[in-house]
């Protein structure tokens, strides 16, 4: 598995750039030191979610990330192909 530094890297690298939900809705984000706060909802999304989503890549749907803050989100980010590159 890829480290996740790079992971975090390639998210930070994409602030302010659009991205798409599983149902469509699209969205953008800022960081704010370890944290991602999107443009479509008051929930602040903590790193370390990103860190364990990202230990259970490839991600199929949002269930297996449920448990975490923002699910959508996560998904999202982490399942697109500016982030994924050809790692996952």
């Amino acid at each position: 598995m890829i480290d996740f530094e790079i992971i975090w890297r390639r998210v930070k690298a994409c602030q302010g750039e659009t991205f798409e939900q599983i149902r469509g809705g699209k969205f953008t984000y800022q960081l704010d030191g370890n944290v991602l706060i999107p443009d479509r909802t008051n929930q602040n999304l903590p790193r370390a979610h990103f860190e364990e989503a990202a230990s259970l890549l490839p991600l199929e749907n949002t269930a297996p990330v449920q448990h975490l803050r923002g699910p959508s989100y996560l998904y999202a980010i982490l399942s697109d192909s500016r982030i994924r590159k050809s790692d996952w």
